[in-house]
């Protein structure tokens, strides 16, 4: 869904000349193992011209690693290294640093790798420790959270966000301030006035070629579109649903003309009491598909252009390279113990089957009226998330509003079978979208440590690369369990 991470491999040696020889072959087949395992898991590998063991090595390898644009940087240990080399290349390389010793018992490896955190240690530079076999699994799981980690930080550097509107229904925490994001981070924040949305989308509607192509495709695959009479109190006609659709092909072209990395939509109220709700373009930006079924890499959007949840999303992404969730923390069910994440349509249609396919999704969702929140009406992109373990959480700023934290728990997507899931919704909510999470904490420990209304994540145990993410980034982890 993303491009490959890159990574660089940088393997460090002994200072004297009359041992290059004979250790050659010890380095190389630890570096050909390390970068084997690697390229087999799918990250692209930059590996230095050389082992280093002069300063003026490490002054070009370091270099090389720069401009070959490598996201983590792997300094590789197996035998022993003199400590000023690392600290020579680490200056041109992206940080953290990960360190890796092999378990080589007939070489210092460790004693290098070690050695040369202490010299990293001295002059401020951050990075994590790896020992042992590059071929155990344990070993592998640690490196890779870290690489992803890692990488998630360094990948945010040079990105645009595309804010369509500004502040929504007084959400403080939904606005963050442009230069902290800069500061932080090396993201750039340009604002688009939501008119521009809906301009694009009235020119789109006029041309309809996608549009139609669009509501053909979800014709055959949504599983039911509720159709109402224009003069229903809870509207949905072809005609907003093509007001709609036409949202999404502005919004994408917007990002993909200006250079938008990801964006927000503020919805409320202009959008949503004028014109049709944006749950549709939403849904479908996040998706690893358009609404005509063609597949694209997700956009990640938030609702109520809330930039520290598209930013928390954005760094799930990155992460995972899945799509990822956006959801107000509803409810929470005392009799099956489960919190309800529901958000007007904002859900990705991924979630309803958790599958790259959309046909697979689109026949497990429904689009339905929109209600009194929304009088504009249009759509909104009903559906249970599929089962499986997930890992949610967000980006919030606490006391000092330019010191981030990055809360997050652990737990998983539960299903009670079709008749109960959709009770429960009906509940809650009964058109909009359900993700039925039960955490892996106490519900008074999640309402205790968890401070916004707006939480976000994916399938899968990130846990460790969020901690590494917030270690790069010097930003406070905290997991609720």
């Amino acid at each position: 869904m993303t491009k490959k991470i890159k990574v660089g491999i940088l393997t460090f040696g002994d200072g004297r000349d009359f041992l290059q020889k004979p250790l050659t072959p010890v380095n190389e087949k630890f570096l050909n193992e390390l970068r084997s395992v690697l390229e087999e898991d799918g990250f692209e590998v930059v590996v230095g011209d050389e082992v280093i063991w002069r300063n003026d090595l490490a002054v070009k390898n370091g270099k090389k690693m720069m401009a070959e644009g490598v996201e983590c940087v792997i300094f590789n240990f197996a035998v022993w290294a003199w400590p000023q080399f690392a600290r020579v290349s680490a200056q041109f390389c992206p940080q953290p640093i990960l360190m890796f010793a092999n378990i080589n018992p007939e070489y210092p490896g460790l004693v290098g790798m070690l050695a040369n955190a202490g010299s990293l240690d001295q002059v401020g530079i951050k990075f994590l420790k790896t020992f042992g076999d590059i071929n155990d699994d344990k070993t592998y799981q640690q490196v890779k959270s870290r690489i992803l980690g890692i990488s998630a930080y360094n990948r945010l550097k040079g990105l645009t966000f595309g804010l369509f509107g500004g502040r929504s229904l007084g959400i403080d925490t939904a606005v963050a301030d442009p230069a902290l994001w800069m500061k932080k981070f090396g993201i750039d924040v340009d604002h688009v006035d939501q008119m521009e949305l809906v301009r694009r989308a009235e020119i789109e509607m006029q041309n309809s070629k996608r549009i139609d192509k669009a509501l053909e495709f979800l014709k055959q695959h949504v599983r039911k579109i509720h159709w109402t009479e224009p003069d229903a109190k809870m509207v949905l006609t072809e005609e907003l649903l093509r007001r709609q659709l036409g949202m999404y092909y502005a919004a994408k072209d917007i990002c993909e003309g200006s250079g938008y990395d990801f964006c927000g939509i503020k919805g409320q109220r202009e959008l949503t009491e004028h014109f049709a709700t944006a749950d549709i373009a939403e849904a479908f930006l996040n998706d690893p598909y358009g609404p005509e079924g063609e597949p694209h890499e997700p956009i990640v959007c938030s609702t109520e252009a809330d930039m520290d949840a598209a930013l928390s999303m954005q760094i799930f992404k990155l992460i995972s390279g899945l799509p990822v969730l956006f959801a107000d923390v509803r409810h929470y069910h005392q009799e099956p113990g489960v919190w309800d994440l529901c958000n007007s349509g904002q859900h990705a249609t991924y979630f309803a089957g958790r599958s790259f396919k959309p046909e697979v999704n689109l026949a497990k969702v429904e689009f339905r009226p929109q209600g009194f929140y929304f009088p504009a009406g249009g759509a909104s992109v009903y559906h249970i998330a599929s089962p499986g373990e997930v890992t949610l959480g967000r980006l919030t700023r606490s006391g000092d509003t330019n010191r981030y934290q990055f809360t997050v728990v652990n737990g998983e997507f539960v299903s009670f079978g079709e008749d109960r899931d959709e009770q429960l919704a009906r509940s809650v909510q009964d058109n909009w979208p359900h993700a039925f999470a039960r955490l892996d904490c106490t519900p008074s420990a999640f309402i205790e440590h968890f401070n916004c209304n707006h939480i976000h994540g994916t399938y899968g145990n990130w846990v460790d690369a969020l901690r590494v993410f917030c270690f790069s980034a010097g930003i406070d982890f905290v997991l609720i369990e």
